[in-house]
């Protein structure tokens, strides 16, 4: 639908024009009509949900129902409303956030006049009107603008984060296109791609007056984008609504599930299995028990209307059995599980030690699935640039004509000793110099002002070669807008050295080269891209002379020198590796002249090819690599890239959990490897740093091999013993790093990585670099970031953990198990893809080690105590089945059945899965092997969850068998008999709520005034309720329902009863104690023994405090050694002791078995072997 009076025609390669194309976006599920039957659907995807909701249906059929219907539908209808209501609240912010946007204002042209519409009204086709600072509306074709040449600025931060100006033009035919009046004739066909989420590309062609012009991204606004500097522009709307690249870049991203979800599910079926064979034992029972016993009874017990047969009784006394038993997978289990993860979460985002004040960015959790898994994790995989670094770049050295430049410099100009520094260069000669640039070597400024012709065409490369926006405030203050850090400290590197970029428009550059205006003719800009890795642009000078301008990697640029650069090229590579090794990130640049007529008819070629319908990004990067060869060589940058604050200690710690740390980068090797020791991942302590640089499959290969025999004849020469045949032949692939001894590192470039992930290569790459205890590698591509992360989950089945802060590291992010994205230099695409977010990569150690510990630790305990306290209260039933016949009569009353897991015990248990830790934040941060359970899986697998079965069937024994046994004989005060099943249905259900409620104040490690309340009001209103439901008041209100009038009184009034109670709950209780002393004593686990030395050193300090109060003074020296330790000399002049405190730990404990973890991860196939336990280490040091 056309509104304009020209007959304009919008066609794409998809025919996507043929449907209506509004412009009104849809981000939401639900309306009012749909809400109740959609999301009703999609909760009964859920096959807990659906499980319950047939056992609703068998609860309605009255042959097989022993219990009434609304014990499975108060708790169905519960959970289904708040996954409802929670569902609703977050569909309706997306519709309030859908209208905003659809009712935004935008100008129109109707008919030659401007009129405001609202955005979903705007249609392919129309002409918009845009002013400073309004939103893009849809994907606009740019058709003139206030700015001369049809220049525009926009901001992209909605897109992809970056807060910096770009620039945007029309195309020249219709830059002038200025009023409505002219703009109301338009009357051009666009053929274009069809809508696709690619940013950064477009290709398409403008036909208008027998001409055709091609189009690119150069000439597009996109929506989501804000004009900014540019009074007015107006625009074709070439996308709308959904096909816009904005919405077709918010895809879903992939769900992830945590390995408890996996096993949990697992043990749903399991338990279901185990409900179906308790179900058919009992109606076995049932069959034989009718067809032997029953038979004689039945004058006054008749079979039901309809039952004719003791088979027939049998069978549905098995679905009465499997309504009764269902109890044994509850509901509540999934609701409770989401609670929880969702107070971890906000635990995470209301932590202050992981705000940063400078930039007022708190962490922020943005999936609440994931939380314990963060207390798992075996891998991390990081991004370099701007993730362990800062990404604030600094102009540091240079080499020019083959002199290197920028070594702090002594007075009488010798090379200055670490620890030197003498003032900076002045620049107070440059009045446009920036003020917060510093240099420390002045023969650079000297050169420039001798006149040196190499310095001056380097400097002014720099001021020319870019893509910078600069914004000129007011006279001589000039402004920078960077799409990169690397490039504005380089620009900035020039302005200072005299070389001042002033200005730009799209056909020129001016340059204030000394204090002399200087304004070149732009001709042509080939532009970075991740392939080409360099940029060039094509300058006229005011003399008439045509040169071109390059910068980039030097893997690229000097395979693309002129001959006659083979000594200059030598020396300046000599340059780049000294920089490198010192962690410089590096750029080469050079130039080329050329003849005006090669110059014209390479023009005229890009030209054509700029318009080809096909291939045209093919034809021009051939045409640019054409014109970029037999380039003179100027020199070398190199700029700092300085580490973030915490980097090495965070990097020091998480080594000591046992996580292993691979550096995934861009950067070149020599920069790469000099960050590794920067960061203390490589040493000058480890055994060997193997480097792969490998250009074909067979060089590769041979080199992983030659690396994997070092680690091996090293291990054999320690009398190992070790074979890695037999290693190779076992049927789980484990890392070798179990058998041999020392400390490796490898690092392998992006080209040797690519034959390293070829199928038939990549175990033997993954079994050399897990056997290292650092990996870095250089020169990778976002898709071998990928790759690299697929590989470890494919094989090693351990969590991974991918962080990085740009738009490289989204495939990295979206592949691991768990995505962080650091929000810093290079926009927020990392973090929209991540599931966590923070400012600084130190934040990762209090993520990982407190918060993902604890949240693993809470779960754990979480699932435990609820699938025991699940079974001992459904177990009841079953024994109880022997002594009734088999006829599915409950124990409990139907009220206490389904009260039991909503009321009873919901709060407790959810107090602790929230709240619960074993030792304080500060000590999960000092001992970083305390992390170590969680990736071993210790907390919660098969084997505890069948140690809470069976201590959940023993409880259930237990509370049947001995009030049974006591009501056999017991008799009242009176004299009356004490055995009626209403008395004994109060005393188990009182015993049950009473031996579960102190389990759960057994299993809690941490107290909190939300604790007692929660358990203590939990029995209260088990009380409460149970005397209401008992009372006279209930009685004659619903006098069918609650028929026991003062039974409850009456039972507990007895003090057989509570005896009966007491000894019950001390006989469920007391082995469990037993069992956690012996425990304590004999076998202690890391945290015990931490909180053993936080005793001691309570205990210290009051018999110190109380030494001093009666006199005694003791000198400085000697309160310290009263806790020091022997033995620690060689580790600490070492460097290995970044966290004394987690290798000095165990020295408390000193017991033999202490090294538990250790010898648990050699059987299980672990890592880390030839790490030294924190108990091993102790035994050495103390024994107390």
């Amino acid at each position: 639908m056309l509104r304009a009076a020209g007959p304009r025609r919008l066609l794409s390669l998809a025919s996507w024009l043929l449907r209506p194309q509004s412009n009104c976006i849809k981000t939401s599920k639900y309306n009012i009509v749909t809400f109740l039957p959609v999301n009703l659907f999609e909760q009964f995807q859920e096959v807990a949900n659906t499980y319950f909701l047939f056992l609703l249906i068998l609860q309605l059929i009255p042959q097989i129902s022993s219990l009434s219907w609304f014990t499975t539908i108060v708790p169905l209808v519960l959970v289904l409303t708040i996954t409802a209501v929670k569902d609703a609240t977050d569909d309706y912010f997306r519709h309030k956030s859908d209208n905003q946007v659809n009712n935004r204002q935008s100008q129109v042209l109707i008919s030659g006049v401007l009129r405001q519409e609202q955005w979903m009204n705007v249609r392919v086709g129309d002409i918009i009107k845009l002013e400073n600072n309004q939103f893009v509306a849809a994907d606009l074709l740019l058709l003139s603008s206030s700015e001369p040449h049809g220049l525009c600025y926009i901001e992209t931060a909605e897109l992809d984060g970056e807060t910096n100006m770009k620039v945007r033009q029309a195309i020249p035919v219709t830059s002038e296109l200025g009023d409505t009046s002219k703009l109301a004739l338009f009357d051009g066909e666009v053929i274009c791609e069809p809508p696709n989420n690619k940013l950064d590309k477009f290709g398409g062609t403008l036909y208008w007056k027998e001409n055709k012009y091609p189009l690119s991204n150069q000439n597009m606004l996109l929506r989501g984008c804000v004009l900014r500097n540019t009074e007015w522009c107006f625009g074709l709307v070439i996308f709308a609504g959904p096909d816009t690249k904005l919405m077709q870049n918010s895809g879903r991203t992939k769900f992830k599930r945590t390995s408890i979800d996996r096993l949990m599910n697992t043990l749903v079926l399991w338990i279901f299995g185990f409900l179906v064979c308790m179900g058919v034992i009992l109606a076995i029972g049932n069959a034989i028990w009718e067809h032997e016993v029953g038979v004689c009874f039945q004058i006054y017990l008749p079979w039901d209307e309809g039952v004719h047969s003791a088979f027939f009784s049998g069978f549905l006394s098995f679905w009465s059995y499997i309504i009764i038993l269902n109890t044994v997978v509850p509901i509540s289990l999934y609701v409770s599980v989401e609670v929880i993860r969702l107070g971890h979460s906000y635990f995470i985002n209301w932590d202050k030690k992981m705000y940063c004040a400078k930039r007022r960015t708190p962490a922020e959790a943005r999936t609440t699935t994931l939380n314990e898994e963060l207390g798992q994790v075996e891998y991390i995989f990081s991004d370099k640039t701007g993730t362990l670094t800062q990404n604030i770049m600094v102009f540091s050295k240079c080499s020019v004509n083959g002199h290197s430049y920028g070594d702090v410099q002594d007075v009488l100009g010798h090379k200055a000793e670490l620890g030197e520094r003498p003032e900076p260069v002045d620049f107070s000669f440059n009045p446009l110099a920036d003020p917060r640039f510093q240099f420390w070597d002045p023969s650079l400024l000297e050169a420039v002002k001798l006149g040196d012709p190499h310095v001056h065409e380097f400097f002014r490369l720099l001021s020319l070669c870019h893509t910078v926006m600069s914004e000129e405030k007011s006279e001589g203050e000039l402004f920078y807008k960077a799409q990169s850090p690397d490039e504005g400290a380089l620009v900035t590197a020039a302005r200072n050295f005299g070389f001042v970029f002033r200005s730009r428009t799209p056909k020129t550059i001016t340059v204030h080269e000394l204090g002399r205006a200087i304004t070149y003719q732009l001709l042509a800009i080939l532009d970075f891209n991740n392939i080409r890795k360099r940029m060039s642009v094509i300058v006229r000078s005011p003399e008439g002379k045509i040169r071109l301008y390059c910068k980039g990697a030097d893997t690229i640029l000097l395979e693309r020198l002129h001959p006659t650069n083979q000594d200059l090229t030598n020396v300046t590579t000599d340059h780049l590796n000294e920089y490198a090794g010192e962690g410089l990130r590096t750029l080469v640049l050079a130039y080329k002249d050329l003849e005006e007529s090669y110059y014209e008819d390479w023009s005229e070629r890009l030209h054509r090819a700029s318009g080809a319908p096909e291939a045209r990004e093919d034809r021009l990067a051939r045409l640019y690599d054409e014109v970029e060869h037999d380039m003179m060589l100027l020199g070398a940058t190199a700029i700092e890239d300085k580490l973030q604050q915490g980097v090495p200690e965070t990097i020091a710690i998480l080594t000591l959990a046992n996580i292993k740390i691979w550096v995934l980068t861009g950067d070149k090797q020599e920069t790469a490897v000099n960050i590794g020791y920067s960061c203390k991942m490589l040493t000058d302590d480890m055994t060997e740093v193997f480097v792969i640089t490998g250009h074909t499959v067979l060089e590769v290969r041979e080199e992983l091999r030659k690396a994997r025999e070092k680690m091996m004849d090293a291990s054999r020469s320690m009398g190992n013993g070790f074979s890695y045949q037999e290693k190779l032949s076992s049927t789980k692939l484990t890392s070798v790093l179990e058998a041999i001894a020392g400390e490796y590192a490898l690092v392998i470039n992006g080209h040797s990585l690519a034959h390293a992930l070829e199928a038939d290569m990549e175990v033997e790459f993954l079994e050399t670099a897990c056997a290292c205890k650092a990996v870095i590698c250089c020169r990778v591509t976002p898709l071998q970031k990928a790759q690299v992360v697929e590989l470890v989950k494919k094989y090693k089945k351990a969590v991974t953990l991918a962080i990085g802060d740009g738009a490289n590291d989204v495939s990295m992010i979206k592949t691991a198990h768990i995505g962080v994205g650091i929000s810093g230099q290079e926009g927020i695409q990392a973090v929209l893809a991540s599931d966590y977010s923070f400012s600084q990569f130190k934040f990762l150690q209090r993520l990982l080690l407190v918060h993902g510990r604890w949240s693993y630790l809470r779960m754990c305990k979480f699932l435990c105590y609820f699938f025991y306290k699940n079974f001992a209260f459904t177990m009841v039933h079953f024994w109880f089945g022997f002594f009734c016949g088999f006829s599915a009569q409950t124990v409990y009353d139907q009220y206490f059945i389904t009260l039991y897991n909503i009321v009873y015990t919901s709060l407790p248990v959810l107090a602790m899965g929230v709240f619960d830790q074993d030792v304080p934040e500060q000590r999960s941060m000092e001992y970083p092997k305390l992390y170590e359970p969680g990736q071993l899986n210790l907390l919660f697998n098969k084997r505890e969850f069948f140690i809470c079965i069976a201590q959940g069937i023993y409880t259930s024994v237990l509370m049947f068998f001995i009030p049974y046994g006591v009501f056999a004989d017991a008799t009242r005060d009176d004299g009356a008999q004490l055995a009626d099943y209403q008395s004994f249905a109060v005393t188990v259900a009182t015993s049950l709520v009473i031996v579960v409620s102190v389990q759960i104040g057994l299993d809690t490690g941490f107290w909190t005034a939300i604790n007692h309340f929660f358990i203590w009001g939990s029995l209260a209103a088990y009380f409460a309720i149970l005397f209401a439901m008992h009372s006279d008041g209930l009685f004659q209100m619903f006098p069918n329902q609650f028929r026991f009038v003062g039974n409850a009184q009456n039972t507990l009034a007895q003090p057989t009863v509570w005896l009966t109670i007491a000894l019950t709950t001390v006989v469920c209780v007391m082995p469990v104690v037993a069992f956690r002393f012996l425990k304590l004593d004999l076998k202690p686990e890391l945290s015990d023994t931490v909180r053993y030395t936080q005793l001691v050193r309570k205990k210290q300090k009051t018999q110190h405090r109380c030494m001093r109060r009666v006199g005694r003074v003791g000198s400085r020296r000697s309160g310290y050694a009263f806790s020091h330790q022997e033995g620690f000399g060689e580790l600490i002049m070492s460097g290995k002791n970044m966290r004394l405190s987690s290798l000095a730990l165990s020295g408390f404990a000193a017991r033999p078995s202490a090294s538990w973890i250790e010898t648990l991860r050699k059987k299980k196939g672990g890592e880390g072997s030839t790490a030294c336990s924190p108990s091993g280490a102790a035994d050495k040091t103390l024994k107390v």
